[in-house]
């Protein structure tokens, strides 16, 4: 299969009906532990609630999934704007996931440099390595959006995370009113799946941008052994 594919679909839910299928697919064929990489989002949010119906929580490996975050805002976990509290209520407490599987990014009690150490050391603990290895993926299945100034998780244009070669994660200050935390491209790309989900007419600039090349920090998203799927609907599309 092409590396990169695009779908284009009727709507969000649409998109989060493919998406559903694709993560089911992904995660019931790998063997052993399965990581997955969460985003937050209307979109993703639409998501999550399929996949804690009948119709897919049944097809889910849950004991052997694990769950990651690609990004955090730097607020508590029961903040309204957590992404991780957003995926809790919309799917991780109705699914009854194990608390030992999910794993989110510390945002009390520690800075937000300290809790991107620690959740890279996490990271490396899961994976068995303190370094990336281009034949073994770290994820499964990553889940990432598209902002409308093409920023992907919390990589922004011109953020110095953006270049990071070696760190798997990163603190992002002074580009939103909280701080952020992110994973860097090389722990992004590590990736055997990444579905990127974009809807809406906002979205249309930034995708007529990225057709003409211009250097958006989605644009870097590239799987070292892995695929991208970019699921749009038709007002991202332009259809």
């Amino acid at each position: 299969m092409d590396p990169t594919a695009r779908e284009v679909l009727a709507g969000p839910p649409a998109v989060a009906r493919r998406a559903a299928e694709l993560m089911v697919e992904a995660c019931a064929s790998a063997a052993g532990k399965v990581a997955v990489c969460l985003s937050g989002g209307s979109t993703p949010k639409l998501l999550y609630e399929l996949l804690a119906t009948p119709r897919y929580a049944g097809r889910l490996p849950w004991d052997r999934i694990r769950w990651f975050w690609g990004d955090e805002r730097f607020v508590p976990p029961d903040h309204p704007d957590s992404n991780y509290n957003m995926v809790r209520r919309s799917m991780l407490e109705s699914a009854h996931a194990r608390t030992s599987t999910v794993h989110a990014m510390a945002t009390t009690g520690i800075s937000p440099d300290e809790s991107a150490a620690e959740y890279e050391r996490m990271l490396q603990g899961y994976y068995g390595a303190p370094t990336l290895d281009a034949s073994r993926p770290l994820f499964d299945v990553t889940l990432l959006g598209l902002g409308e100034d093409g920023h992907t998780a919390s990589l922004f244009p011109g953020v110095a995370a953006l270049s990071e070669a070696r760190r798997w994660t990163a603190a992002v200050l002074g580009v939103k009113p909280e701080p952020r935390l992110t994973l860097t491209l090389p722990a992004i790309n590590a990736s055997r799946l990444v579905l990127i989900l974009v809807t809406g007419t906002g979205k249309r600039p930034v995708l007529e941008r990225l057709e003409r090349g211009d250097d958006l920090p989605v644009a870097h998203v590239n799987p070292t052994n892995g695929r991208v799927v970019w699921l749009l609907d038709e007002a991202a599309a332009g259809h």
